[in-house]
């Protein structure tokens, strides 16, 4: 008998099942189709704003997908340089066939995995305890628990213009039929969403000359915190171009065949990620949007059209594509569709990603409502990691929002009523200027090493950067720069010099002024943490720490408030309908959630600060 059964092996299966068997259990990995492992069915690419933040704590905390982008990109990207370090986000084009052959080969070589490729079609409990999932032939095999990651193939449904037909998660793939009813007959609450992909063109028929080339970063910033160097990565360019008024005047001629406005398509889509259709109708102001031509991969002429998800007709595909610049002879390999599929409302899972109904199953990825392979992976993760912990007797590992953006999304997905797939942004984080891409070691790393998958060298490592950066910002406070040593420089930045010697961090304080800037001109501070500040993780720590030391305090204040409520647990079993007191709708928001902590409960629409403190009151708070 296995310890855990994780069916699907997307980008979230593959996180859960490596979990699993990482954390010292025995895993079966049961998947429809084993040639399509860690499949990129959408964008090929990791990363981007908040998503590559979510990326590296999945790393941090000792996941793959890191390892994998590293491995197999072809172009990488630093975002938002120009603005400040928690806006910072890498970014990486994948070689989508090496990325998925990637993560086989790492599943497969994992001994406590075992795979099977099967359909699951149901699951069984005994006494709201999980017992088993039935395959297609009836077979019906059991564990101690299982995690389901679907994706979109649940009774999936295919649209393209007028046309729809049966579909997982390409026109090549079939749909998961009965699974939905069997969990609707276990008590599970379910719903329909929609998402959607863009054209596939040749990317021999692009003019080069017309469109604008976004080559990679010269330095690129690896994604794992164990990969020395990505530099010899950047193998190819993206490339920049935006439809047109004649692009837009041609798709309106089929918003009359549109699936999304003829009332074909009932599930509700990403509103932060729309079909071009769907922006041509709310924009109509908007004379033109950005378009993105992303390659596939080295060894294939295939491009993504970013920016152009669409579910129109193929005809009316075609002619559009090829009035955008650069696009005039573009061939179609593959037309964009829209694929509608069921999820389960995500208010129905705890913060360990059990779901409640069901003790000792998990769900995780895009049966929860979430959109994205960064999403995805993150709850296999978590999901994986308490499944282990459940099985071995262990305290659960919740993070919270102030340790993660991992935190804020399955916080997200208990407290907030999912009416569209769930995206994560950086404004999602109240406490992003804390959660940078750059510390997700700093602060997921002995978590990682607890769950048994992140090696002591490695935490070493990190333990080292955190002791030597404390180091040498005592240096900094303590070092004094003499008006000698620094006043040129400061005259030539136009900043106000020094009449007494002033400590070197109140000089890197200043707008215009680094720490390298001490370094280079201040001999003592140099002899005293030039030692330490070789490194240029520790410098970036330092100097970030140091530019931004009042906004990270205020914001660490307000994490801690936040954080002291919820330490403040609430009993499963608590009955609300004995508070007379509350809301007649935070009443019914909190039976419908069941909040486990008083800062969970705080944060679910409809429950007010009144009803809070009733609670507290009632909890002895």
């Amino acid at each position: 008998m296995h310890d855990v059964i994780v069916v699907g092996a997307g980008h979230a299966g593959c996180e859960a099942a490596l979990a699993v068997a990482r954390g010292g259990l025995h895993c079966l990995l049961i998947t429809s189709d084993l040639s399509a492992v860690a499949r990129m069915s959408c964008n090929p690419a990791i990363g981007g704003v908040a998503k590559g933040q979510m990326t590296r704590e999945i790393d941090a905390l000792g996941g793959e997908m890191g390892k994998a982008i590293d491995a197999t990109g072809i172009q990488f990207r630093l975002l938002n340089r120009s603005k400040g370090a928690a806006m910072h986000s890498p970014r990486a084009q994948a070689d989508k066939t090496q990325y998925s052959l990637y993560m086989r080969r790492i599943v497969e070589h994992e001994p406590n995995i075992d795979l099977l490729q099967d359909t699951v079609i149901g699951v069984s409990a005994n006494s709201g305890k999980f017992s088993s999932v039935t395959v297609r032939s009836g077979r019906a095999i059991p564990a101690k628990a299982a995690i389901l990651a679907c994706g979109t193939f649940l009774n999936g449904l295919i649209h393209i213009g007028m046309d729809h037909f049966p579909g997982g998660r390409s026109t090549a793939e079939p749909p998961v039929e009965g699974l939905t009813e069997s969990l609707a007959s276990l008590g599970f609450s379910f719903g329909r969403l929609k998402t959607g992909t863009p054209p596939r063109i040749d990317s021999r028929s692009v003019d080069y000359n017309i469109v604008t080339e976004q080559p990679g970063d010269v330095d690129p910033v690896p994604f794992s915190f164990s990969s020395t160097s990505v530099a010899n990565r950047n193998l190819v360019s993206c490339y920049l171009t935006k439809t047109t008024e004649k692009t837009h005047d041609i798709l309106r001629t089929g918003f009359d065949r549109s699936p999304l406005f003829t009332g074909k398509v009932q599930g509700v889509g990403p509103r932060y990620c729309p079909s071009v259709e769907d922006k041509i109708f709310r924009f109509p102001d908007k004379s033109s949007h950005h378009i993105f031509l992303e390659p596939e991969g080295t060894d294939t002429v295939e491009m993504y059209v970013n920016g152009f998800s669409t579910s129109l007709p193929e005809d009316i595909q075609i002619a559009g594509l090829r009035s955008i610049p650069g696009l005039e002879e573009a061939k179609m390999i593959r037309p964009g569709y829209a694929i509608e599929y069921d999820f389960f409302h995500p208010w129905q899972i705890r913060s360990t990603m059990e779901t409640r109904p069901v003790e000792n199953l998990f769900f995780a990825g895009q049966i929860n409502g979430t959109s994205g392979y960064e999403e995805a992976a993150a709850q296999g993760l978590m999901a994986g990691i308490n499944a282990v912990r459940k099985i071995l007797g262990k305290e659960p590992i919740v993070l919270g929002r102030d340790q993660a953006y991992i935190g804020v999304l399955v916080d997200d997905l208990i407290t907030k009523e999912t009416k569209e797939p769930y995206r994560m942004f950086t404004s999602s984080a109240e406490h992003r200027l804390i959660l940078r891409h750059d510390n997700a070691d700093l602060r997921l790393r002995k978590i990682g090493y607890d769950c048994n998958l992140v090696s002591s060298d490695a935490l070493h490592r990190t333990e080292s950067i955190i002791k030597r950066v404390q180091h040498c910002l005592e240096v900094m406070k303590t070092a004094k720069v003499t008006p000698a040593e620094i006043n040129t420089l400061l005259m030539n930045k136009g900043l106000q010099e020094l009449k007494t010697p002033a400590s070197a961090l109140s000089l890197i304080k200043r707008p215009g002024i680094g720490l390298q800037d001490i370094l280079e001109h201040s001999l003592s501070v140099r002899s005293a943490a030039e030692e330490l500040c070789n490194d240029p993780r520790v410098a970036e720590q330092v100097q970030i720490e140091i530019k931004y030391e009042g906004y990270i305090k205020r914001e660490q204040l307000v994490a801690d408030r936040i954080a002291r409520l919820d330490s403040l647990h609430i009993p499963d079993n608590f009955n609300y309908d004995s508070l007379n007191s509350l809301s007649s709708e935070g009443r019914e928001k909190l039976l419908k959630h069941r909040p486990s902590t008083i800062g969970q409960a705080s944060r679910i629409l409809g429950v007010s600060p009144s009803d809070v403190s009733i609670l507290m009151i009632r909890l002895g708070r």
